[in-house]
This record gives structure tokens, sequence and C-alpha cells, in this order.
């Protein structure tokens, strides 16, 4: 009888093993297959992670190129300021303004506004730099001066020539290599860029006297970074999500 036992029992042990060493498998390669599937989460969160750095990062390269410039020129004794959400480098009247209801480069501020685009090009050509950015706008303003002039197309042209006539100056004047009309943004499109804004946008209000109105006859460099596309919303969004 007790060999009997002894059979019987190690049967039953012998039959049950299959069963709990099948179930034991099942749980490995689950356990396993979570392990792969948490580690693929994690590392997309992080690429997700990093692609969002590096819009900031670019944020703060923007800053620091214009922080960058308006210390070199500093250094030159020419003080530019910077404005409008850290994006624009405003030359003040006292370095350049316009004649009323002239585009012509004023005697005596050539040699600012050389200084002005040479220290630009040489700042954002560091590094290539210049890549973060989509356009590099040369804007001309006017005071509220009416300007009729049929062939140039009142304050809105006559501020667009004035744009035109600093970019034209420095693209005549300013050598190196690589030169300002041969940078290229992100999609292999011209850099710089013009455009006038007439008397739409005033730093200085009222413009009851002439001093007040000469503070508007002024140029702006305004740095446009390069566009976040509908992904890079999707993955902040992602992320604010998770």
């Amino acid at each position: 009888m007790k060999q009997h036992s002894t059979s019987y029992n190690r049967g039953s042990v012998d039959e049950e093993n299959p069963y709990w060493i099948s179930f034991s498998d099942i749980m490995s390669g689950l356990l396993i297959l979570f392990i792969l599937v948490s580690m693929t989460l994690i590392l997309e969160l992080i690429a997700k992670r990093e692609e969002v750095d590096q819009k900031i990062e670019q944020i703060e390269q923007i800053e620091q190129v214009l922080r960058e410039i308006k210390s070199a020129l500093q250094a030159k004794n020419i003080v530019v300021e910077i404005s409008e959400n850290d994006s624009v480098i405003r030359i003040p009247d006292r370095l350049l303004t316009f004649d009323s209801g002239s585009f012509v480069i004023p005697e005596g501020s050539e040699r600012i506004v050389y200084d002005i685009g040479d220290t630009i090009r040489r700042v954002i050509v560091k590094q290539d730099r210049y890549k973060i950015f989509d356009t590099i706008f040369v804007e001309g303003h006017t005071d509220n001066q009416p300007f009729r002039n049929n062939y140039i197309k009142g304050n809105w042209g006559l501020s667009a020539n004035r744009a035109i006539e600093v970019w034209n100056y420095w693209d005549r004047h300013i050598t190196g290599t690589p030169e300002l009309s041969a940078l290229l943004n992100h999609t292999g499109e011209p850099l710089f860029s013009v455009s006038g804004f007439g008397e739409t946008r005033p730093i200085q209000t009222p413009q009851d006297t002439a001093a007040q109105r000469e503070k508007n006859r002024r140029i702006d460099i305004r740095f446009i970074i390069k566009r976040p596309t509908q992904t890079d919303y999707e993955t902040v969004k992602a992320i604010l999500e998770q």
C-alpha cells in the first residue's frame, strides 16, 4: 500500500508539472512584453521632450543673439534698443533718423548703418545661428505727416523705400563670407527681407512737435523665428496630457 501510494503521488505531481511550467512561461512572456512596451513608451516620451527642449533652446538662442548684437554694438559706442518681446533691434533716432519725406540715409549716419549691418552678420553666421530664423526684416517707419507722392505711394512707399535703402547699403558695402544676400533660411529662401509700415506703428505719441515726429522716422530690425509646425504643437500637447 505504501509503495502504491508513493507511485500514485508521483504520478499526480508529474501530471501537474506541465501545467505549472506552461503558466509560468506565459507569465514570464507577459512580463517581458510589458517591459518592452514600457521601454518603448519611455523612449518615445524622452524623444518628444527632447524636441520640446530644442524649441525652447531656439527661443533662448534668439534672445542670446540679440543680446550679443547689442553688446557688440555698445562696444563701438552704438547703443541700440531691444524691444517687442526681445525680437526687435530698434535703431534710435539719435543714431539714424530720416529727413521728413526722404528715404536717403542722412550724411553722417552711413558708418552707423554699416556697423549695425556688419555686426548682425558677424553674430548670426557664428555657428550658423542664422538657420534658426525664418526671416530677418529690415523695417521702415514714418511719422504721421501725410506724404503725397504718386511715384512712392505715400507713407507706405516711403517707409518701404527707407528699408530698401538700408538693405541696399548693406548689400553694397558689407563684405565677408558668407555675404548677407547669400544667407538662406531653413527652407532655402533668402533670409533677409524688407517691409514698410508707414505711420501705423509709432513708438512716439503724440506727434505734435517736430522732435516727436522725428522719433518715428526710423528703422527696426525684426528677427522672426521659424514657425513651429502642427506636429510640433501636437508633440507639446501630448507631453502636457501625459
